[in-house]
């Protein structure tokens, strides 16, 4: 792709509608999220999903939110919550959706759709990286970063101790994962899901977003190519003899020669 100006960039950008950003928890993800959508522009849906969800089931927020990333009832919650930080507990059978449940996942589905529609949206979690996934004029995003430097993290940010932060991540990443495991059927951390995936064991948060913002980009300058022009033979010429290593297949009905 050649060198093209800012004005073009900004024009093949907006014909993205939106970025997802799935995150293990203490990865920086969330934060990530934040300073991408106020670098594009872009509105952050997160917390305000929430919200959204509440209003369409004529719930309040705090009912809305005991559902939100995860599947089981609030009184499983806390009982799993406290196992997380004493695991010599019982293990808990997890439990059949409710109906209560199921009605927060359909609703969380129409409102993150809606979300999409309009536009110019980063929205981080809530299985959007699923709901989302046959679009072509959205971004997937993961953000990932080593167990050690998350507990880190948690640690400064909520001001907890380190078995206390160590818990509290197993917990929200056990959730995250089971949540898109029972509402879509799939697992949070299958590479196929993103067209991103960031580490920041090592890159900073804004370095982290730029290279965000490039993949955005770049997703963008192929929306108008035909779905079987896109992977990664487009544009390249075949090999100009067969691979050094390549082997044509041996007659089974021969017997193998021993000298090999």
């Amino acid at each position: 792709m050649g060198e093209i100006s800012v004005e073009e960039k900004s024009d093949l950008i907006a014909r993205m509608r939106a970025i997802t950003v799935s995150r293990e928890y203490g990865s920086g993800g969330g934060e990530i999220a934040r300073r991408l959508a106020a670098r594009l522009g872009w509105q952050l849906i997160d917390h305000e999903i929430v919200r959204r969800v509440a209003q369409e089931l004529h719930v309040s927020i705090a009912q809305a939110e005991a559902h939100d990333e995860r599947v089981e009832s609030t009184v499983s919650y806390i009982l799993k919550s406290v196992q997380a930080i004493h695991p010599t507990m019982l293990a808990i059978a997890p439990l059949p959706l409710s109906r209560e449940v199921r009605n927060y996942h359909e609703a969380l589905s129409k409102v993150v759709k809606a979300a999409a529609i309009a536009g110019h949206v980063v929205i981080v979690g809530r299985g959007s990286q699923a709901l989302l996934a046959g679009e072509r004029d959205v971004l997937h995003v993961r953000i990932v970063a080593p167990l050690e430097q998350r507990i880190r993290y948690v640690m400064q940010r909520e001001a907890l101790n380190r078995d206390a932060a160590h818990a509290r991540i197993m917990l929200k990443d056990q959730d995250r994962a089971r949540y898109l495991q029972v509402a879509h059927r799939r697992n949070p951390g299958d590479p196929y899901l993103y067209d991103l995936i960031v580490n920041t064991a090592v890159l900073d948060l804004d370095s982290a977003v730029d290279l965000i913002r490039l993949a955005l980009e770049r997703k963008a300058a192929r929306l108008s190519q035909p779905t079987g022009q896109l992977g990664p033979a487009a544009g390249l010429p075949r090999y100009p003899g067969q691979p050094h290593d390549l082997r044509p297949p041996r007659d089974m009905s021969e017997p193998p020669n021993e000298k090999q």
